[in-house]
């Protein structure tokens, strides 16, 4: 009670001058739609990390190939299925060691053996070890297992693969990367399809209707009746396999998606206000439809073409793994997959590097994509 009836001192109070000219002064700076969304975009952890990740990736696609003197396509059998050696590393395991096994009687015959088989000098030979003993299932050999310095036991002493060679000899590193130009290049096709026949396409449809929309829908029903591998083997039939065949089946089927998704964003927003204010000022339908509805429906455009991109650089590598899609000597994430599988049990880093990068594109590609579906719809917004 004895505070309440205390009287407090004005001298505690400072009397603030307002002038009339600053009454309506903004206390913070204007935020954009795009801004907030940067924003917003930026809490998101996996959204961030998932794009420095392609960033990288990008990067080194680009500019990777040129970081050595070795060509994609350039062979040398005496350097065939070569591990990974890069200076300084060795202590990461690229170190140029390869494990052989081999077979004999007894362990001293499997050594001389594989020396021999493989024209290796003793001295390369670094440790043996016998992992499997004679049975009937063998016929009664011993395996053992030869860890050899193979890069100067064929005198490649300043030769450094750093992800290895395949069985012709040609260097992993250059043509994973190449690879990885191309399988880009199809996710980027595909992406540039859908912003651009696909977001056109579902605007008229939506922004006309009836007949129209109609007519253009049973094409739609059509196309996306026929299966793509289908199209991809007319394709093929045509032209030979290979990367026009894929662009162009990408070209015939894969805005399909985008065109339904477009046209039914369309169909919720030419009815309202804005779009009947701007007809009354005397707006054609060019304007009305490039200037205020596809303007609104760019956050689900963006969306939707960041989910696109993994879906074709998957599809185009399913493709050259069943033998559909690149051809030799031409190089796709794909078709190194296929080339390692056949022997990725006796050299796993052929499958392995590969196999890495394209997880990398499909996970950074979609946690990038959730992340801008959280940061580009207003609804998200806490």
């Amino acid at each position: 009670m004895a505070n309440e009836d205390k009287k407090l001192s004005k001298d505690l109070f400072q009397p603030i001058e307002l002038a009339d000219d600053l009454g309506e002064e903004l206390s913070r700076p204007e935020l954009s739609y795009w801004k907030d969304a940067w924003i917003r975009l930026r809490k998101n952890k996996g959204a961030i990390a998932g794009l420095i990740v392609l960033a990288i990736i990008i990067l080194l696609a680009i500019f990777a190939p040129f970081m050595n003197d070795y060509e994609f396509d350039e062979a040398n059998y005496d350097a065939a299925n070569l591990p990974p050696r890069v200076s300084g590393l060795e202590w990461l395991g690229f170190d140029g060691i390869q494990t052989l096994a081999v077979q004999g009687t007894t362990p001293d015959e499997a050594i001389e053996r594989g020396l021999t088989g493989y024209e290796i000098d003793e001295k390369y030979l670094l440790s043996s070890q016998v992992v499997e003993e004679p049975t009937e299932e063998n016929n009664n050999y011993y395996t053992v297992e030869l860890e050899v310095d193979i890069y100067p036991a064929l005198g490649l002493e300043e030769e450094f693969y750093w992800f290895g060679t395949d069985k012709m000899g040609r260097d992993l590193w250059t043509r994973i990367w190449e690879g990885t130009r191309i399988s880009l290049y199809i996710g980027l096709l595909a992406a540039l399809i859908d912003m651009v026949i696909g977001v056109l396409y579902g605007g008229i449809s939506g922004y006309y209707g009836g007949r129209v929309d109609n007519y253009m829908q049973r094409v739609i029903e059509i196309l996306t009746g026929i299966p793509n591998l289908v199209v991809v083997i007319l394709m093929i039939m045509v032209l030979d396999p290979g990367l026009m065949a894929i662009t162009l089946a990408i070209t015939i089927t894969g805005w399909t998606g985008m065109a339904r998704i477009i046209r039914g964003q369309i169909l919720k927003l030419k009815n309202q206000e804005f779009v009947l204010a701007a007809r009354t000022l005397g707006a054609n339908d060019k304007r009305i439809l490039l200037k205020h509805l596809i303007p609104n429906v760019t956050g689900m455009i963006v969306i939707n073409t960041m989910f696109t991109i993994p879906s074709a650089i998957f599809f185009e590598s399913f493709l050259s793994f069943i033998g559909l899609g690149l051809q030799a000597p031409l190089a796709s994430l794909g078709t190194l997959i296929d080339a390692a599988f056949e022997s990725y049990r006796v050299y796993p880093y052929m499958l392995l590097f590969p196999a890495v990068i394209i997880s990398l594109l499909m996970i950074g590609f979609n946690i990038l994509a959730d992340g801008l579906r959280d940061a580009l719809d207003p609804k998200m917004r806490k």
